[in-house]
């Protein structure tokens, strides 16, 4: 049926139409992370916050926030770099209430995917959270009786056609639902000038919209995350990961760090081949497929993510699918990455397919077609721990609180196993550390999964490859051993021959015996000073003093008690070099006693070696 969507300028009266056409039991759906039409979602939970006889439940998934500092340091240097990131961007009502408290027992927030760790301590929204693939999200939005859906949309020059931008994921298959009949319910678009417009099937009629909030007035800047730094670790694990990505397959990466590194190690491997070989020699790495990129790759991943943007410039994304190098369901990234979308030839940005998460996701429909189009696939994904038997912990603590989500995880490990010659791989560091303790993980057992063992896969450290598949489980205790940090290996094999899951004579081959983080810089020093190994591969939204900060901001946040009193001592007024930093934290000229010893840590943490 077609539609005139009624056009408003006020999203307080658009709230109050839409009461007045659903009634005030509503259930509003809104896409996961950049595509939520803030204003329109405030002016709604504003009128049941005002109102407790209507009843607002909120689905959706990665509500974004602005940072939250958490001591004085941190304090000192996020405030500049939020007001200069974040400036103009309206909070999410719903999020500040529930931090506050102060959102009423009328509005249930419900999240398939959250925001890592922002809710861990929040028993309403650990309550209220949705255990759910991605690809499942559909049905159980259905299943909830959807009335409205809010969407943030760029609108083309006429008003007459609209892009769903960032986040046809959901949105598309909504929509079918709706024209079948097995849905039914309002849509409102908010009309963004930032969002990128995208083409092909993220390009929708103005008839599929109810109402468009539409005013330069309500315009504001998109949620744009700072790239993260690399590190080391990252790094190691990237030129590993490299090593087992065919010449003319299919790639998919998750979000963050990790998938910088893997971005800059396929650059590396196809335009300086001969520094990627070093680093994969003196990281002892096997690489298999090390040669450039003729044929090129093609990108198949829920999340557009940065770095594909970056290996497209570089030449190593250039197999194309229906004429696109890349299909993904949405995106989320820096100022940068929104620009470079805006400012692309027209005919580059439609190389990137904005499509259904279930055409990503799922081999259903048109299957074999995608068989045929997703050859040699790579899925990458990130996890917190993975146990000896090969269980991986990606979402959740055995205590039951939801760290984030499973996601898209499970649809392309379930993937791997479904394409020929496709691998699921599975991005560990090794260690972390927590309140200056270091911890392994890998470990023997952990109360929660979110892959079984039954699909484990392939597993990658810093400190090298564990091919899992088809393995006996004493063939997979060892290949993950190999690739443990060396300082837990003893108790893990300990507990391994106590179980009687490895041979009690088996011993961890000398050649992993030395995977120490002593090791990891060891072979990064000489690319390091190179600058083939930078802490920001693609560009940064940091200035170059507060990329100086970083690692040493981070290492005082890891440190224990102990290691502060050391790097107290240590401390000292600070070299020249330091100063600019100093300065930019205001610790130039300390005037209390405070602001002494955060100099004297902050001096001793910029002279410590990079992790």
């Amino acid at each position: 049926m077609a539609r005139t969507p009624r056009i408003s300028d006020d999203p307080v009266a658009l709230a109050d139409a839409i009461i007045a056409q659903v009634g005030k039991t509503i259930v509003l759906a809104l896409p996961l992370g950049l595509g939520k039409p803030n204003h329109f979602a405030n002016a709604l939970v504003a009128r049941a916050m005002e109102d407790p006889t209507i009843s607002l439940r909120i689905f959706t998934a990665l509500t974004l926030e602005v940072p939250r500092t958490s001591n004085e340091l941190e304090r000192r240097f996020l405030d500049p770099v939020l007001k200069r990131i974040f400036d103009g961007y309206p909070a999410l009502t719903y999020a500040d209430a529930l931090h506050a408290g102060t959102l009423p027992p009328n509005i249930e927030v419900n999240e398939f995917f959250m925001l890592a760790g922002r809710w861990l301590n929040s028993p309403r929204q650990q309550q209220n959270y949705i255990s759910a693939n991605y690809t499942h999200v559909l049905r159980y939005i259905v299943q909830t009786g959807v009335n409205v859906i809010g969407q943030l949309v760029a609108p083309d020059a006429g008003r007459a056609r609209f892009s769903l931008s960032s986040n046809p994921d959901i949105t598309l298959d909504l929509l079918e639902a709706r024209r079948s009949g097995k849905a039914d319910f309002v849509v409102v678009g908010e009309t963004s000038e930032a969002l990128p417009y995208m083409g092909g099937a993220a390009e929708i009629d103005a008839d599929q919209f109810d109402y468009i909030l539409d005013s330069a007035a309500l315009q504001f800047p998109l949620f744009a995350p700072p790239r993260e730094a690399v590190t080391q670790t990252e790094y190691a694990i990237g030129i590993h990961i490299a090593g087992l990505v065919r010449d003319g397959g299919t790639l998919q990466i998750g979000i963050g760090s990790i998938g910088d590194a893997l971005g800059q190690a396929l650059v590396l491997r196809h335009k300086e081949n001969a520094a990627f070989l070093d680093l994969a020699n003196r990281l002892d790495a096997d690489a298999a497929e090390c040669g450039s990129f003729e044929v090129g790759l093609h990108g198949t991943s829920e999340m557009l993510v940065e770095c594909f943007i970056d290996l497209m410039e570089a030449g190593v994304l250039k197999r194309e699918v229906d004429g696109a190098l890349v299909h993904a369901g949405f995106f989320l990234g820096s100022g940068n990455f929104y620009r470079k979308l805006r400012e692309m030839a027209p005919e580059t940005r439609a190389k990137i397919a904005m499509v259904a998460i279930s055409y990503v996701n799922d081999l259903y429909g048109d299957e074999e077609k995608k068989r045929r189009a997703r050859r040699d696939a790579r899925f990458v994904n990130t996890a917190m721990m993975v146990t000896l038997m090969g269980g991986v912990v990606s979402d959740g603590l055995e205590d039951g609180r939801v760290v984030s989500g499973v996601g898209g995880q499970y649809n392309f490990v379930a993937q791997a196993f479904a394409l020929e010659d496709a691998r699921s791989i599975i991005a560990l560091r090794a260690t972390r550390t927590r309140k200056g303790q270091t911890l392994s993980n890998i470990v023997w057992s952990y109360g929660h999964q979110t892959i079984p063992r039954h699909l484990r896969d392939i597993v990658v450290t810093e400190y090298g490859v564990a091919d899992l598949r088809g393995k006996t489980d004493s063939e997979v205790i060892a290949a993950l051993l190999s690739v443990a940090d060396s300082r837990f290996q003893p108790d893990l094999l300990a507990r391994a021959r106590t179980s009687g899951k490895i041979p009690a004579s088996y011993e961890i081959p000398a050649r992993h015996r030395n995977n120490t983080p002593k090791r990891i810089h060891a072979a990064f020093t000489d690319a390091r000073q190179r600058g083939v190994v930078p802490l920001f591969p693609f560009g940064s939204d940091f200035t170059e003093i507060e990329q100086k900060l970083l690692p040493a901001l981070e290492r005082l946040r890891n440190a224990s008690r102990g290691e502060l009193l050391r790097l107290m001592l240590r401390g000292g007024r600070g070299s020249g070099d330091a100063m600019p930093c100093l300065e930019r934290m205001g610790l130039a000229t300390p005037s209390s006693l405070k602001e002494r010893s955060y100099r004297r840590l902050l001096v001793a943490a910029l002279a410590a070696r990079p992790v």
